[in-house]
């Protein structure tokens, strides 16, 4: 098995940034549909490659930490804060975690903002999930 889970996942929907001023029940039904969205795309990751999830469970039973490595690559040019970017996520992230069934408590969280690597038409946001630190 090899020692990262690398998956790619959708772009945060605009609903779902802190400085979008929409009704709260469209936020929740994108936070809902984003966090769905990110949970069966990276079930369907796991699967493919048949990964076992035992050692990052296991990891987290010793007191250790997931280590989560975020690239967001927006889908154009236009200026973003990094936080807004981390905060719209959140939902995926969540998602995430119910695909490893392991709760987001235990992920240290490493997020760039790729703001050089666009990706036409809808971004897209390159996750890496690993039991070892940037130190390691």
């Amino acid at each position: 098995m090899p020692d990262k889970l690398e998956i790619v996942l959708p772009w945060p929907p605009k609903a779902l940034n802190p400085n979008a001023r929409g009704h709260w029940s469209k936020k929740a039904k994108a936070a809902e549909m984003y966090r769905y969205t990110c949970r069966v795309m990276a079930r369907e990751v796991i699967n493919k490659g048949r990964w076992d999830l035992k050692p990052l469970r296991d990891l987290v039973e010793a007191g250790g930490q997931i280590h989560v490595f975020l690239d967001f690559c927006p889908p154009n040019r236009r200026a973003r804060d990094d936080d807004n970017i981390i905060a719209a996520f959140k939902a995926g992230r969540d998602g995430l975690a119910d695909a490893l069934k392991i709760d987001d408590c235990h992920f240290r969280t490493h997020p760039f903002l790729k703001r050089d690597e666009i990706v036409k038409p809808d971004g897209e946001v390159r996750v890496v999930v690993t039991g070892k630190g940037p130190e390691a």
